[in-house]
């Protein structure tokens, strides 16, 4: 992926989704905020203990960046619903109405803005360029062993006539298999998704979530993974794995008309409902 700054804000966009002038997207990192550690800097969510106050600074920096648009943040829970915004509702949605509980949104609307909130979990952003619908996608691994990606597909193909083999994805930074240990997976991961453990005890997620969208019908040459793992790199990202106590970075995607023309520099890669 590609680190760019804006007003003092960094965030990090995908060569791939940049090719299509119609998507605003970015993967926020934890630099050009207001909070104080353990938050330090742009903690985008509250009730982790930060002041709501600042966090409310923080989401209004991320949407400068943005440009114009409405935020849809979402009551995510670690489960599989799925919130949807269609055209033909627009005259009854709110940005500021209570956040949808739910970890994946889709909308064919444009000038929303779709965000994800992270610290490890996978923030999986879906573009269909043909019938011009976007999804975002909040994937722990509890989502993910329960089909919150492959829901997410099936929720666009039933109420936006997606094809699937249209379908773009990008899997952006999130707990790498190098660091993904579940000490107690006999408990907590069913027997089926054994096959994605290592003889340590680390599951590789990420593939996990590229054999989901290829069993959906996407291309395996359309799933793109970034391949940045927040555990690893928390100069620039939050990571619950590491310090526990921290805050949540943003992962935001959006249809609009046009791209911005910011300078970018390469990153390293480190190993109603549905």
């Amino acid at each position: 992926m590609m680190l760019k700054e804006k007003n003092g804000v960094s965030f990090l966009e995908s060569p791939v989704l940049a090719s299509y002038p119609a998507l605003f997207h970015a993967v926020f990192t934890r630099h050009g905020g207001f909070s104080d550690p353990p938050f330090h800097h742009l903690n985008i969510s509250f009730g982790l203990g930060d002041d709501p106050k600042t966090v409310e600074k923080n989401r209004e920096r991320i949407l400068r960046c943005a440009g114009e648009g409405t935020p849809v943040y979402m009551d995510q829970v670690h489960g599989n619903a799925v919130w949807m915004l269609k055209s033909e509702d627009v005259g009854s949605f709110s940005g500021t109405a209570k956040p949808p509980r739910a970890d994946a949104a889709v909308t064919n609307v444009p000038e929303t803005l779709l965000v994800v909130q992270v610290a490890d979990c996978q923030p999986v952003f879906l573009y269909d360029p043909v019938v011009r619908v976007i999804a975002n996608v909040h994937a722990g691994w509890r989502g993910s062993i329960s089909g919150i990606v492959g829901r997410t597909v099936r929720a666009m193909v039933r109420h936006f006539q997606t094809r699937p083999k249209n379908l773009v994805a990008v899997v952006g930074p999130s707990l790498g298999p190098c660091c993904a240990e579940f000490k107690n997976y006999k408990k907590e991961i069913p027997s089926s998704f054994w096959g994605y453990k290592d003889t340590a005890d680390h599951f590789d997620f990420w593939r996990l979530t590229r054999d989901q969208l290829v069993l959906e019908g996407l291309s395996g040459e359309n799933v793109h993974i970034s391949g940045l793992c927040t555990r690893c790199r928390t100069d620039l990202f939050f990571s619950y794995r590491r310090e526990k106590i921290t805050g949540r970075f943003g992962a935001v995607l959006g249809l609009r008309e046009s791209g911005g023309s910011e300078k970018a520099s390469a990153i390293p890669r480190v190993n109603s409902l549905a």
